[in-house]
């Protein structure tokens, strides 16, 4: 029996069953289904059958397994609509009771002191398990989910924080460089289509993240690639909405530009050889600069509504919160806050900005930037400290010392 949730084309080898959801109808809402979830569908279907071939038998609690299916659902990124979001609510209220020892213990490294949402999944305590796999041990994450003993759960869980701390001083240094990289490419004109960068003395496990970053700086699809000493690239690559980099990267491999490669819309990997390295560029840009500067032209920001500090309130919140859990593909209300003047801007933590906003009426909102220093956003916040402005974003609740308030999460911000 072979699970797979990836995109799978021609024959399939030999094999007495194949769940593959993307094969599958797509009326039954399972077309994007992560790994987790389809092995916890196959879970389900046996449990049934077993029950009628053993009716005395006690079954197993497989709702209880749904705070990981929620993580993984949640840190792949994909369209928490159909059968995923059904997953990830019913998996936040597992997540909620803590009774996985693993969760728990990240949860509590991670100084989550609040309800555990979708951001807390995907910022908090999806980053710290992968961390293992990326620069340590990958059987960590595996052993730290699937022990029930605290005493080794608070120390896995401990390990993976600080191997998560190294990450980002890692992650800091790789991309300052490829950015730099990236920044010299585009210098002059549009640039290439998609961004590839490439270095002989990056971390292998980290690509995928710096691909991310270089992705939402230069506005178009990016690629980093680790060489190691025998001229062989670990790369990984990541898009933008519209553009089907998977897809891209299969034709590369039918091409033979690349060892092998494969992944989906918005993220890919690929092995490949420097000295084809050229040839690539030259395979992408030729295949995608079309497609993706016409994408560019078409940007816009959705916007939901407009508010002001003094309407961002608690019940407001307690509304918004009904209609959630927010992630991709049902992203949450987009808000614009209308001249407001940028009061405070100071950097707090790693790479984010913390800002206060004041409305032409007097009322004030504490809101955040993540990860916006260095950043366009960030040197227009720090340039218009004390000056009007329009900003975007979304409302979020912020819990310290036992109180609950609004904070606004900003996602771009514009003169007034």
């Amino acid at each position: 029996v072979v699970l797979v949730h990836h995109q799978v084309g021609g024959a399939l080898p030999a094999a007495q069953r194949w769940p593959c959801p993307e094969r599958s109808s797509s009326r039954l809402g399972l077309t994007t289904a992560i790994a987790a979830g389809v092995v916890f569908l196959a879970l389900v279907q046996t449990a049934r059958i077993l029950r009628s071939r053993m009716a005395d038998a006690t079954p197993p609690d497989l709702l209880s397994l749904l705070d990981i299916v929620a993580l993984a659902t949640v840190c792949d990124v994909v369209p928490l609509t159909g059968v995923n979001r059904a997953f990830v609510v019913k998996g936040l209220q597992m997540a909620r009771q803590q009774k996985n020892e693993g969760l728990a213990a990240l949860a509590r490294v991670s100084r989550i002191g609040e309800p555990i949402s979708t951001f807390h999944l995907a910022y908090l305590i999806g980053p710290r398990i992968n961390a293992g796999g990326r620069i340590g041990d990958a059987a960590l994450g595996s052993r730290l989910l699937a022990t029930d003993d605290p005493v080794e759960a608070r120390t896995i869980a401990e390990t993976l924080d600080r191997l998560n701390q190294e990450r980002q001083l890692m992650e800091q240094e790789m991309l300052a460089a490829a950015r730099a990289e990236a920044d010299a490419e585009l210098a002059g004109g549009n640039g290439p289509a998609i961004v590839v960068t490439a270095s002989n003395s990056w971390h292998p496990g980290i690509v995928g993240l710096l691909a991310s970053r270089l992705k939402d700086h230069a506005r178009r699809p990016a690629f980093a690639i680790a060489f190691n000493a025998n001229g062989i690239g670990t790369g990984s690559g990541r898009s933008v909405s519209g553009f089907d980099l998977g897809r891209l990267v299969r034709e590369a491999a039918i091409a033979g530009l690349i060892v092998k490669g494969g992944g989906h819309g918005m993220a890919a990997g690929i092995t490949v050889e420097r000295a084809r390295l050229g040839e690539l560029r030259a395979f992408f840009e030729e295949r995608a600069a079309a497609d993706v500067f016409r994408l560019q032209g078409e940007e816009s920001l959705a916007i939901d509504g407009a508010l002001a500090a003094e309407g961002a309130t608690l019940s407001l919140l307690d509304a918004l919160e009904q209609a959630g859990p927010f992630g991709a593909g049902h992203v949450a209300p987009v808000f614009a806050l209308p001249r407001h003047r940028l009061a405070d801007a100071r950097p707090v933590g790693t790479n984010h900005i913390r800002v206060e906003l004041q409305s032409e009426s007097g009322g004030r909102i504490q809101a955040i930037a993540f990860r916006a220093v260095d950043t366009a956003l960030g040197e227009f916040l720090f340039k218009n400290r004390g000056k009007t402005i329009h900003v975007a974003g979304s409302l979020s609740g912020n819990y310290w010392n036992g109180n609950r308030t609004v904070q606004f999460r900003i996602t771009d911000a514009a003169r007034a």
